[in-house]
């Protein structure tokens, strides 16, 4: 996925999104695991909404994405909120970073986005390589009933402002993997109602809670806590985002 349209519309359609409440929970949780401060990676850090809230309570934040045309966005919010943010324009599963780091965060289902288990298992282990001892990193992941149960073979409209984006699914016979396709329709002209298509495809793979141990095992992560969403709650059969708090070994 190029996300080179997404990127344009990415905050449109994410308005939904409580990036203060998934700050503060964020926060909340690495001051219990001793990190109330340091070096933190926002890993898939998309447009940096996230990049600059965690700036402003206190971390050194990088931020790192595949999409250079995400990365401008966000090079811009950090700009304008007065935030001194390194970008890095690189892919999950090729991280290389200048030193270690303290924590690291990855949220909206990012590693959802990688087309293998043995891709999410690679970047689970260039985390591990660049976190410090005891290092913390949270992330969050589409579960198996969102794939199954939410997201299916449905299809879903967005009608903002700037744009309408149709939203449609296929769930693949391997019930984890949901084929998505973005078409997006934008006003061509103030002055006629004529619009411009754009489309996006991609797919996510969700995995089972027993798959996720064993890979993070293997990446050297020991679980601390798995939450749903970004509650602080126990996970339940019905969650639809679990939230993993795992310390590098």
């Amino acid at each position: 996925m190029s996300y080179e349209v997404f990127a344009d519309f990415y905050d449109a359609l994410t308005d939904n999104v409580d990036y203060a409440v998934l700050s503060k929970t964020i926060c909340s949780l690495l001051a219990r695991y001793g990190l109330d401060r340091g070096l933190l990676l926002d890993l898939g850090c998309g447009t940096g909404t996230l990049s600059v809230l965690l700036a402003k309570a206190g971390y050194e934040v990088v931020g790192a994405d595949i999409s250079p045309d995400m990365l401008a966005v966000a090079q811009e919010k950090a700009f304008a909120a007065g935030q001194d943010i390194l970008f890095l324009c690189q892919d999950m599963t090729r991280l290389d970073l200048y030193g270690t780091l303290d924590a690291a965060v990855c949220t909206l289902d990012a590693l959802n986005h990688l087309p293998s288990r043995a891709a999410v298992e690679e970047a689970l282990r260039r985390v591990s390589l660049f976190l410090n001892p005891d290092g913390v990193f949270i992330f969050d992941t589409n579960t198996l009933y969102k794939h199954r149960e939410v997201l299916g073979n449905n299809t879903f409209v967005y009608d903002t402002d700037e744009v309408y984006c149709v939203w449609q699914n296929e769930l693949q016979s391997d019930e984890k993997t949901v084929d998505i396709s973005l078409d997006f329709f934008m006003p061509a002209s103030d002055d006629a109602p004529i619009y411009e298509r754009a489309s996006e495809a991609f797919s996510e793979c969700a995995y089972s809670g027993a798959e996720w141990a064993e890979m993070l095992r293997n990446a050297g992560f020991t679980v601390l806590g798995i939450f749903d969403g970004y509650t602080e709650k126990p996970l339940t059969d019905t969650s639809e985002r679990a939230v993993y708090a795992v310390r590098k070994d």
